[in-house]
């Protein structure tokens, strides 16, 4: 029992005797900085002072330009421009037509000088390194790809006296072949009139390859002109809208829709009336099924830019009306720059980051980046 008892006490006092472990304190290893993102790599001539006549920003850093003799790219959001066009083609400017997809493809068409209603289409499918070009049965119109592989062609067949014809392809394989889905030029075969002869047409937007809308003007009060097809263009329906309340009179001109996001779009309606021109927006929420007018026109706006489907953009020649909440209100903002008639064409990534390309009476062209929303600009690439 001593025994017993002292065996017991000496563990306890072992125990109490035994170094206690502190945990030491853990210095943290250096923090590593976020790795910056490698530039796109691009190995093709650099332009100075590009003259841009259009522009296609894929992120903030990536885009695409035309200019008046190049297709070119950017990999630092447009302070340097490289040539990475293909060198058969020289007169591009206003003229060409062009799809950008993404930073790999796109398309450019050109219309043959000697025939303008045949053309060569461009496309690349690696950012410009090579190019294809392949003979066309159309030299303009509006160009719209949906992926890699299909597209739309609205093509141009002349207008005059209140009318146009047009020609709608389709391509299932990235431009190497184009089916005619329809035409309304009574001089060729099978001519159809549910897309009229009558009325200017005024751009293609495209949801599906079943799926596609053609916007214009007809000179009868009231009328909104917006056609539809549900069945791969080959029939065409006009959409039913109501014109803004108190413009039952006016001369209304609808310009292609613009679909964002899962089934939102906006539809442009310039209104032309006596109380001036105005620029009244239509609203979908269902894939172009309704539309409706929402509650302000913008004095002289022109046409406008959605970023998504809450962030819009309109110049109306003096400042950019802005919204944030899906074009039912909008605020003005005055830029620091005055680019009054030089204004050519903006393209907005998001809600605050976009371009601004000018070309002015003596011929000067310009680019210009705000981060700010359009308060304030920086010129680039001079």
């Amino acid at each position: 029992m001593v025994r017993r008892f002292l065996g017991l006490m000496l563990c306890v006092l072992l125990t109490a005797c035994s170094p206690r472990l502190i945990p030491l304190p853990i210095t943290p290893g250096p923090t590593r900085a976020p790795e910056t993102p490698t530039p796109w790599q691009i190995d093709a001539p650099v332009v100075t002072s590009p003259a841009l006549t259009a522009i296609s920003m894929q992120d903030d850093k990536n885009g695409w330009g035309i200019s008046e003799t190049a297709v070119l790219r950017t990999n630092d959001g447009g302070q340097t421009w490289y040539d990475i066009g293909p060198k058969e083609a020289q007169q591009l400017g206003y003229a060409a037509t062009s799809s950008f997809l993404d930073r790999l493809h796109a398309w450019v068409l050109v219309a043959d000088p000697t025939d303008m209603l045949k053309g060569t289409l461009y496309r690349t499918a690696d950012a410009g390194i090579t190019w294809d070009s392949i003979v066309v049965p159309f030299g303009g119109g509006d160009m719209e790809f949906l992926d890699e592989k299909q597209g739309w062609m609205m093509a141009s067949l002349g207008a005059g006296a209140g009318s146009m014809g047009v020609a709608v392809y389709r391509t299932m394989d990235a431009g190497s072949t184009w089916t005619l889905a329809y035409t309304n030029d009574p001089n060729q075969p099978n001519a159809g009139s549910s897309l009229p002869l009558g009325g200017m047409k005024d751009g293609l937007a495209a949801t599906s390859m079943q799926t596609a809308w053609i916007g214009g003007v007809i000179y009868t009060p009231g009328t909104i002109y917006l056609y539809r097809s549900n069945d791969a263009g080959a029939t065409w329906q006009q959409a039913t809208i109501q014109p803004p309340k108190g413009y039952e009179q006016a001369e209304l001109n609808a310009l292609a829709p613009r679909f964002v996001g899962a089934g939102t779009a906006f539809l442009p309606v310039t209104v032309a009336s006596q109380n001036g021109v105005m620029l009244a927006i239509y609203v979908s929420r269902d894939g172009g099924n309704t539309w409706i007018v929402t509650p302000a026109m913008i004095p002289q706006g022109g046409q406008p830019d959605f970023a998504s489907a809450q962030d819009g953009f309109v110049w109306n020649g003096t400042n950019f009306f802005v919204s944030h909440d899906g074009a039912q209100t909008w605020t003005v903002v005055t830029p620091d720059v005055k680019f009054t008639d030089s204004f050519a064409g903006m393209d907005f990534l998001n809600a605050t980051t976009g371009w601004v390309i000018t070309n002015d009476a003596s011929g000067g062209h310009g680019l210009y980046k705000t981060t700010d929303g359009g308060v304030t600009w920086n010129v680039l690439g001079q």
